[in-house]
């Protein structure tokens, strides 16, 4: 117990929404109930490739503040949104975890330092320029499990070990400011912070590289739930320096979500 008292108290700095159940893994692992096992650590790197990315508001129907979209219909036919994508982005993670025979249990964070959202709104026709571009990052902890398959039976290719797993917990997630490019104008709306759910599911193979060093391969799903524009005050601004015209806006929300590769090195302890 006594030589787990620095992970715990690493773990109390975090955000309340994070630290609790992160804690209750490193109270367990340090409370001797896991004593069949091996503990480890694992770090890794890998590329995600978010799905597309629809902002709206989260009331298009405000008018104090106002709503950015409102909830009249685009050119294209479509409910006024901005729609786009985050492009592919770089994933750094860091395991702190437990096996015992097929299972193994982890704390897992999970930090994406750089995505740049490229879209376009509906507010006029096609053709005409809507741009929209911001840039955010995110961190992510949750609590883990993984099944070992080849200890389960099922055939193991070669020296590749399948394994399953799944994690829930919380992700926080920063946007800077969204720019909104007219053929006129330019809309700026404020950016802000978000804690809220978050999960992920994953499959992957392990290689045992020497008796305490094992390399994984996994492919992963992650729903880092929504990122939202908060309530601000947003501008905008005309191309032949006219005066700005300043706003009060509502948020805007979308799902943050999307597929991606995982390179990690585990060492037991």
């Amino acid at each position: 117990m006594r030589g787990n008292r620095p992970v715990i108290a690493v773990i109390g700095r975090l955000p309340g929404s994070w630290s609790a159940p992160l804690a209750a893994l490193a109270l367990w692992m340090a409370s001797g109930a896991a004593s069949a096992g091996d503990y480890y650590v694992r770090a890794g790197i890998g590329l995600d490739r978010p799905g597309e990315a629809v902002f709206t508001d989260t009331d298009c129907s405000s008018k104090a503040p106002d709503a950015l979209y409102n909830c009249g219909t685009g050119r294209d036919g479509a409910p006024y949104r901005s729609v786009g994508e985050f492009g592919t982005v770089l994933a750094i993670e860091f395991g702190l975890g437990y096996g015992a025979g097929a299972f193994r249990f982890e704390a897992l964070v999970e930090s994406r330092p750089r995505y740049t959202f490229e879209g376009r709104a509906n507010f006029l026709a096609p053709h005409r320029r809507q741009d929209v571009s911001a840039r955010l990052s995110s961190v992510s902890a949750m609590l883990a499990g993984f099944v070992d398959l080849a200890a389960l039976g099922v055939p193991k290719p070669g020296p590749f070990a399948p394994f399953l797993g799944a994690g829930i917990g919380a992700a926080h997630t920063r946007i800077g400011e969204t720019t909104m490019t007219f053929p006129a104008t330019t809309t700026i709306v404020p950016g802000g912070n978000r804690t809220g759910p978050a999960w992920m599911a994953t499959a992957g193979v392990a290689m045992a590289l020497d008796d305490r060093v094992t390399l994984d391969l996994a492919w992963r799903y992650s729903d880092l739930g929504e990122v939202r524009t908060p309530r601000g005050p947003g501008r905008v601004v005309w191309h032949d320096g006219s005066q700005t015209l300043p706003l009060d806006l509502a948020p805007t929300r979308a799902r943050l979500q999307g597929h991606g590769v995982r390179l990690s090195l585990r060492y037991s302890f």
